[in-house]
């Protein structure tokens, strides 16, 4: 390498790089995309496949009434039954991230 410098460098390409190429990494002022919404749809959908998938690890026969005259078992009714899971488990997350919200609230307002 003829046009090699002296000193000891660490580029892999021997400085032969274009300006053009060394460009590319540098940063182009967009905003980054928030994948929020991309996390939440996933998140539903994982915790909606988990819920489908509890009657069938769990044997037993279990029946829920929502009313005195409707009812429903995890062995007839799998979607009804999937979608009563998945509504208590996002009722639960709900919950949870309520009572984070309302504890941090609370606690920026009496810091001791």
């Amino acid at each position: 390498m003829e046009n090699s410098q002296k000193k000891i460098t660490w580029s892999l390409q021997d400085n032969k790089r274009t300006e053009q190429e060394r460009n590319i990494f540098k940063p182009t002022g967009k905003p980054a995309k928030s994948k929020n919404i991309t996390y939440l749809f996933w998140a539903v959908i994982i915790v909606l496949a988990i819920s489908y998938l509890l009657p069938f690890l769990y044997e037993d026969r279990v029946e829920v009434c929502l009313t005195e005259t409707y009812c429903f078992n995890s062995q007839d009714n799998i979607f009804l039954y999937g979608l009563y899971v998945f509504f208590n488990i996002t009722i639960l997350l709900l919950a949870v991230f309520g009572a984070y919200i309302v504890g941090k609230k609370i606690g920026q307002k009496f810091k001791i």
